[in-house]
């Protein structure tokens, strides 16, 4: 592997708590051991890829990150994913790549377009002592080629992520919302700090632009975000029957309906 030092990223990737590079002459005695997922247990949603959505949006509502409008799983509400339970994926649960390529991650090689292969260093499953050798006679063992092909893939795929949201941007398509739900109890719980496609616009779009997007899998991309929407009902009833808290409707309303731009907030004074 690479000896190259890698400058450490100005804030460390959700999930991570120590993401440095990997190094067969420092951590030969490095071993990984089997976890579970209790890190992503405070995660109500985890970015995803384009080659995602179709499985995503089977489980989960597929939005797009407010901030840098990198597409985002929402796995749950108030700081919760409502798919864990003890560290355990519900069965039957799509689980996305970024959660299963942990604790194995790409650091940039200073400022080129090269990445280095590096591991969270406070990962519960690392140690000296149990699990699979992360190096065998100084090259990378079976686990570590397996990880270094994921992030290779996951980047990638990341890059052509980002080229469909360019093309969303591009078009002006995404617009900002929020969900809101009222518990019985009367505590309010929301949802906001991301973006969907607003579908008027999108039905504007010319025909060059319609046939390119077919053409790029972009329009089945918008379809599938856009149906995956419908999985907030789902994603309040999952919430109400995992904690003791219940809707004041039955799976949450009609979230087309409660989803809103954002109030501002500036009061009369």
């Amino acid at each position: 592997m690479p000896e190259t030092e890698a400058s450490a990223p100005p804030a460390q990737p959700l999930f991570y708590r120590s993401l440095r590079p990997l190094d067969a002459s420092l951590h030969s005695a490095l071993r990984l051991k089997e976890y579970d997922f209790s890190f992503a247990a405070e995660s109500p949603s985890i970015p995803i890829v384009v080659s995602e959505f179709a499985e995503a949006s089977r489980h989960f509502p597929v939005v797009f990150a407010a901030s840098d409008t990198t597409p985002l799983a929402v796995l749950g509400i108030d700081r919760r994913n409502v798919f864990l339970e003890n560290g355990r994926w519900a069965q039957g649960v799509y689980v996305p790549a970024y959660a299963r390529r942990y604790p194995f991650g790409f650091l940039r090689i200073d400022d080129s377009a090269r990445f280095i292969l590096g591991i969270d260093f406070e990962c519960e499953g690392l140690g000296e002592t149990e699990g699979e050798p992360l190096f065998e006679n100084g090259m990378p063992a079976a686990i570590t080629q397996r990880a270094l092909g994921f992030c290779e893939a996951f980047r990638n795929e990341a890059e052509t992520t980002h080229a469909f949201v360019r093309a969303l941007e591009g078009r002006d398509l995404l617009v900002e919302r929020r969900a809101d739900v009222v518990l019985a109890n009367g505590r309010s719980l929301g949802l906001d700090g991301f973006k969907v496609v607003d579908p008027e616009r999108f039905s504007t779009l010319d025909a060059p632009t319609l046939a390119e997007w077919h053409a790029r899998g972009w329009l089945a991309l918008v379809t599938l975000h856009l149906t995956s929407l419908d999985r907030f009902r789902e994603l309040l009833s999952r919430h109400s029957a995992t904690s003791d808290e219940m809707p004041s409707q039955p799976g949450g309303g009609d979230f087309q309906s409660q989803a809103k731009e954002p109030q501002s907030q500036e009061k009369d004074s």
